[in-house]
């Protein structure tokens, strides 16, 4: 009898590590990608006069799976200013560049760009639109 509780007991384990590993994260091993664009904006020294605007080219983009404290993947842009994330599942994603601080702050440089996007079904393709950045 007491083979028998142990037989069922370890079944009741095996299916609860089943049941929690079938459970999808976001991240990458999906069919859906998100697509944007990374602009430039030139500006002087000071921030006072903006001297041209371009698409970025090898500009890093970082892509945030889910409510991860630290970002899980990064691309750069194409001479169009292009980036893309590919194969990833449902779920929300957090897409960021860094762009030149205009407010001045003596302790931060580089300030993030967010963008936040939501994959909601398989084989989406999502434009997260443009990221605007300052240098």
């Amino acid at each position: 009898m007491r083979k028998f509780h142990f037989a069922v007991l370890a079944l009741l384990v095996l299916i609860s590590l089943a049941v929690i590993s079938c459970e999808k994260q976001e991240g990458q091993g999906g069919s859906s990608s998100i697509t944007g664009k990374v602009l430039v904006r030139q500006y002087n020294a000071n921030f006072t006069t903006l001297t041209g605007q371009y698409y970025a080219t090898d500009e890093d983009v970082f892509i945030i799976y889910g409510d991860d404290p630290v970002y899980g993947d990064k691309t750069t842009t194409n001479y169009d200013g292009t980036y893309r994330f590919e194969y990833l599942r449902e779920g929300k994603y957090t897409i960021f560049a860094y762009s030149e601080d205009s407010a001045g702050y003596p302790t931060q440089h580089e300030i993030p760009v967010i963008k936040e996007i939501e994959i909601t079904k398989r084989n989406q393709e999502i434009d997260a639109g443009t990221i605007v950045i300052l240098k």
